[in-house]
């Protein structure tokens, strides 16, 4: 039976199942109880954002808080899961990759190829992404194609509450490294959630919107300016396919190419930096892939290769727009 959640919500419905189902599950993160285990919900916050807010008093001391030193817990949760447990860990923001990328991409992501295929690690890391919020520079980028770069890890970017519901329990159970990137502006986000536990397969694009005459592909918060957009060049006879990979590792290339086939156009829109983003990387695989099937020139739709700007003005014009993107596709006519 599904009932309507937030984004929020629903991946604290997730964690919270998962880890009545599983006592290998934990949690932890900076300030993720709040409170320290407090009586009461006054004090216990739930990350900075509130996800993992009332689960302590569900699982209590699975979910722990730490100290502000994202390479320690993320080390440690990496350790964790080489040693029989199903860490989840909070990197509060992606753009803190930096403190703790070490322990990601040369010690989580390579234990499987160093052992000789023996070592599991079900890590999962969540953090936030996107613009919008005004959180500056320092808390605002989409640094996902980083994490797509490196073999051994998978990433996740869902778009609506029950893509986050069904991604995270997937991610939860998985035996590799997962980054699972959840964008801060979708948190408010209502949608229909089942009740009961399910997982949604990675490598399994979502085809949000049919249509014949233009491929876009989108991912997390893009998702919605895509379908904006669509409706509004549907106005102007103009019908747009929009696809949600839903992860970027490993991706649905096989959806894409197919929906490229049929339409002969693709626009990619990615709030990531243009220089070696998601939409340059799809761009090319789907040039070299299906480039007789293409009738017209790919076209990018990105963030401008800046940090995201402080401004209240030029971050929104940081953010690719429904504007941009219906004028990417109307360019392809």
């Amino acid at each position: 039976m599904a009932r309507e959640l937030t984004f929020k919500d629903a991946i604290n419905e997730a964690l919270a199942q998962e880890m009545a189902r599983d006592e290998t599950v934990i949690a932890m993160g900076e300030d993720n109880v709040g409170g320290m285990g407090a009586e009461g919900e006054i004090d216990a916050w739930g990350g900075v954002l509130g996800v993992t807010k009332g689960l302590h008093a569900q699982v209590g001391d699975r979910i722990m808080d730490t100290p502000i030193t994202e390479s320690a817990f993320i080390g440690a949760a990496a350790g964790a899961a080489a040693c029989g447990m199903r860490p989840v860990a909070e990197l509060m923001f992606i753009d803190f990759m930096g403190v703790c990328f070490d322990q990601i991409f040369n010690q989580a992501a390579k234990f499987k190829y160093m052992f000789g295929g023996k070592a599991e690690t079900p890590l999962v890391v969540r953090t936030m992404i996107g613009a919008g919020l005004r959180a500056a520079s320092q808390h605002s980028q989409c640094l996902y194609p980083v994490f797509t770069h490196i073999p051994g890890l998978k990433v996740v970017i869902p778009s609506n509450p029950y893509d986050a519901k069904g991604l995270m329990i997937q991610s939860i159970r998985d035996n590799d490294p997962v980054i699972f990137c959840e964008h801060k502006s979708l948190y408010g986000l209502k949608g229909d959630v089942p009740e009961g536990s399910y997982a949604i397969p990675f490598n399994e694009a979502n085809v949000v919107r049919e249509g014949g005459d233009v491929t876009v592909v989108a991912m997390g918060m893009m998702v919605h300016k895509a379908m904006e957009a669509a409706s509004a060049l549907a106005k102007e006879g103009i019908q747009c396919e929009v696809i949600d990979p839903r992860t970027t590792s490993p991706l649905d290339l096989e959806t894409i190419i197919e929906s490229v086939e049929n339409t002969g156009r693709l626009v990619v829109v990615d709030e990531s930096n243009p220089r070696c983003s998601m939409a340059a990387d799809i761009s090319a695989q789907v040039t070299e892939q299906a480039f007789g099937s293409l009738r017209g020139p790919v076209k990018m739709v990105t963030a401008p290769h800046c940090p995201p700007p402080f401004s209240d003005v030029l971050e929104d014009l940081y953010i690719p727009s429904p504007e941009k993107i219906a004028e990417a596709v109307r360019a392809l006519k």
